[in-house]
């Protein structure tokens, strides 16, 4: 049975397009194999902590040299780690916000982004572990940055890409809900616009 691993970022609740948009792919994934289990990771109504100075100190060490806080600290970092590398399709869905990803969504990043279990380094270089993932990006923004003058202001779309590929995920699609802060018939042109992406992305899956 295969499964799709959903993380949503937004702290807007259900007034978020990206979280629409990205449950909407999701869905219409999911509905190509009856087999397919969806899991949603909801950093927007979850979020998760910031690391500090016990998570960072707890993923350096051994599991026998940890406190009782760094082992707890540890461990909730080794579940989302563990989420991540059993799904076979990653959905990550953001707004643009400040030109960049959330700052929940980071903090998902920084904690499975993990040496020794989704990358490592070697003598040739550091190698992604977490390999034979489809990725989809899902990112909504008030104004056109998927092209034209402020396209150089998008960081968002490098960031998750280089860090997706440094994890060893390279296969990524990307969906765009963009322009919605041009009125409401931009929005529902936006919007229809990613949900025929969905569509043909979910054809060619």
């Amino acid at each position: 049975m295969s499964s799709i691993l959903l993380v949503t970022s937004s702290p807007r609740g259900n007034d978020s397009l990206s979280s629409k948009v990205a449950h909407d792919l999701a869905n219409e994934l999911s509905a190509r194999d009856n087999g397919t289990s969806v899991v949603h990771r909801d950093l927007g109504a979850n979020p998760i902590p910031h690391l500090d100075s016990v998570t960072t100190s707890a993923i350096r060490k051994q599991a026998a040299d940890r406190t009782p806080a760094e082992a707890a600290a540890a461990d909730y970092s080794d579940k989302l780690v563990a989420e991540l590398m059993a799904a076979d399709t990653l959905v990550i869905a953001t707004g643009l916000i400040n030109f960049n990803i959330y700052s929940t969504l980071k903090s998902w990043i920084d904690n499975v982004a993990r040496a020794g279990q989704t990358f490592r380094y070697t003598a040739a270089g550091p190698e992604g572990l977490a390999t034979g993932k489809k990725a989809y990006i899902v990112l909504a923004s008030g104004g056109v940055y998927s092209e034209g003058p402020a396209a150089g202001m998008n960081h968002a779309l490098p960031y998750l890409t280089t860090v997706l590929g440094f994890l060893g995920m390279t296969d990524v699609e990307v969906v765009y809900v963009e322009g919605v802060a041009f009125g409401p018939e931009a929005a529902e042109k936006a919007i229809a616009s990613a949900q025929q992406r969905n569509r043909q992305l979910a054809l060619a899956a």
